[in-house]
């Protein structure tokens, strides 16, 4: 499997370009690299997870560009450009080529350093946290032209927004952060709100208490549980989400590990499976969801990756993980078994710096 995989990539080295290579497959890897403000774009074969880097790429972005979030028509993708607090639309052309239409869009003057995006599955509204105003900005999407318009005026979090996710159903925005506790001692907290045509409002018993530096943040595909990777405590936090938003924490919550620096989650496209990048023991934990939405580990897990892992995505058929590393800047594919839930390495692929955010076009 390896040498096919090998082969397929020598052979596409050789003639990528706009148009890729080979014809099964329309799917596209965008990653953001804050350092030189750009955006590495690769074909993905869906038939090995080989990433093939397309003539044109890296693409010029927006200063310090740092989060990526793709439309679910598969048609543009957004880029928050932390450096110059604005976002920036991308046009995603049927063979991988993407072309940003300006003038971007800025989050000021009540927004300061945009650096996570979110975006309700229907495509219709996409909500910037701003960490240098701890508030969020919401925007409504023009849905046969991806522009935006702004909603009201950023509301307050009170907090450096760490990460941000929405309910599948696109009714409730969760936002993780950490605030002093009791005599200044850390603690992370989940702020969860329902939203109404992109208006939020506060969940009752909001805010919910997790570990210390939630950085990692998902929800179970069905919509009932909700986790968190807390990076300062070395756990993962697990909680049910009842029907009003609130969140209620597991028994077996937190789930301590043994390994260091959980910073970002990955739910697979089955639901079936968590996987979890250890930032300082860099490697991937895999664990499996129950029905009660408790998590087990697997048998294989833990899965080896290059130097501090902080960015995962897997492709729409649910096939491959992908892993953005920090110090060593590549990003590594892996195929990903439905049946136990192990990874294998496919390969990997080198950037011009840190990958900050991953996405994958439908």
């Amino acid at each position: 499997m390896l040498q096919k995989a090998a082969a397929l990539l020598l052979v596409c080295a050789s003639m990528a370009t706009w148009v890729g290579c080979g014809s099964t497959s329309s799917h596209y890897l965008f990653a953001a690299i804050p350092t030189s403000n750009e955006i590495v774009v690769f074909r993905e074969d869906p038939n090995s997870g080989v990433l093939t880097q397309l003539t044109g790429s890296p693409v010029t972005a927006g200063q310090a560009v740092q989060s990526l979030v793709i439309h679910p028509s598969g048609k543009y993708f957004y880029a928050a450009n932390s450096g110059e607090g604005d976002i920036s639309l991308f046009t995603i052309s049927s063979n991988g080529a993407i072309s940003e239409v300006t003038p971007r869009t800025s989050v000021s003057p009540n927004g300061v350093a945009p650096t996570v995006l979110a975006m309700d599955s229907s495509g219709s509204y996409l909500y910037v946290g701003n960490s240098g105003s701890f508030n969020i900005s919401v925007f409504s999407i023009g849905a046969s032209t991806g522009f935006l318009t702004p909603v009201g005026t950023p509301f307050p979090v009170g907090i450096i927004p760490l990460n941000m996710t929405l309910s599948p159903s696109g009714g409730f925005l969760y936002v993780t952060g950490s605030t002093s506790g009791g005599g200044g001692a850390p603690q992370g907290i989940i702020e969860a709100y329902s939203v109404t045509q992109g208006i939020p409002a506060v969940v009752t018993g909001s805010p919910f208490f997790t570990g210390v530096n939630p950085y990692g943040l998902a929800i179970a595909s069905g919509g009932g549980f909700l986790y968190t990777g807390n990076n300062i405590d070395n756990s993962i936090s697990e909680f049910s989400i009842n029907s009003g938003g609130a969140l209620t924490q597991l028994a077996n919550s937190p789930l301590g590990t043994q390994y260091s620096g959980p910073v970002a989650l990955q739910v697979s496209k089955s639901g079936n499976y968590l996987y979890v990048a250890n930032q300082a023991s860099s490697n991937v934990t895999g664990y499996s969801i129950g029905s009660d939405g408790a998590l087990t580990g697997l048998p294989s897990s833990p899965f080896g990756t290059a130097a501090i892992p902080g960015a995962l995505a897997t492709d729409s058929g649910g096939k491959y993980l992908f892993v953005g590393n920090q110090k060593t800047p590549v990003i590594q594919s892996f195929s990903l078994d439905p049946g136990s839930g192990t990874l294998t390495s496919v390969s990997s692929y080198g950037v011009p710096g840190t990958p900050t955010s991953i996405v994958i076009t439908p």
